[in-house]
């Protein structure tokens, strides 16, 4: 018998994109053939995204944290999958995502993982971007993009690493190594890829972060030095803030 899967979007103004993504999902859940369940998590939306995610099947979680390590687990710990799948409500993923993630916790080899990112354009700067996503994921190994795992192993880990900033790393670090204790592997998805929202770059720029890298230097190293205080805001305005 197949494991049911949870598939958890958190969404913050996003009636754009819920249809979209939630469509997609339901595509892999089709080529999966397991029951498969959609949760919304709508935080502080004052748009229409929980009534078109309803609309289109999902189940609706309201959430106010200002933190998306705490908006997900809000969908994690609410859901009713045997296992977990992550994604972000403005990209997709491809169709055999959630019957390859099955397959690959079913050969027992492996914690969970994480899955390539691919723009849904591209432009120089953005394959750029894509490239340096590349060489860091190949290095440390630690994947991020859709995450996916057993709910029990979120449970045993405490969910996301409850930071405003870098927590996509943080749970990674934490996956991996509680599968090590565990003789398992933090892995990624091979056939099957995360498409990647581009909507930012349309709004600002395609070289948008490298460009905010260069103009909010001072404001990364006060960070690292300990004074988080604009670096909260500068999260803020692109993150938390962003669709108003």
């Amino acid at each position: 018998m197949k494991k049911s899967i949870s598939v958890i979007i958190p969404a913050h103004n996003e009636e754009k994109y819920v249809s979209r993504c939630i469509r997609s999902v339901k595509k892999a859940a089709v080529a999966y053939g397991g029951k498969v369940e959609i949760i919304v998590v709508c935080n502080r939306c004052t748009d229409k995204t929980a009534e078109i995610a309803e609309r289109n099947g999902a189940r609706v979680i309201l959430n106010d944290d200002r933190c998306i390590a705490s908006v997900r687990n809000a969908g994690i710990f609410s859901a009713n999958g045997d296992i977990i799948a992550t994604i972000d409500c403005d990209n997709r993923m491809t169709r055999g995502t959630l019957k390859e993630i099955a397959y690959l916790l079913a050969t027992g080899r492996y914690i969970g993982g994480g899955a390539p990112i691919r723009f849904e354009r591209y432009s120089f700067p953005l394959y750029l971007n894509d490239l340096m996503c590349r060489v860091s994921f190949g290095i440390t190994g630690l994947y991020c993009g859709i995450f996916w795992a057993e709910k029990a192993t979120f449970e045993a880990i405490g969910g996301f690493a409850e930071k405003k900033a870098m927590e996509d790393v943080a749970t990674a670090k934490a996956l991996k190594e509680y599968g090590k204790r565990r003789g398992k592997q933090y892995t990624v998805l091979r056939r099957n890829v995360l498409i990647n929202s581009t909507r930012k770059y349309d709004d600002m720029g395609d070289w948008l972060y490298f460009k905010l890298m260069y103009q909010n230097i001072g404001t990364f190293i006060k960070a690292a030095l300990g004074d988080k205080s604009d670096l909260d805001k500068l999260l803020d305005k692109l993150f938390y803030d962003y669709n108003g």
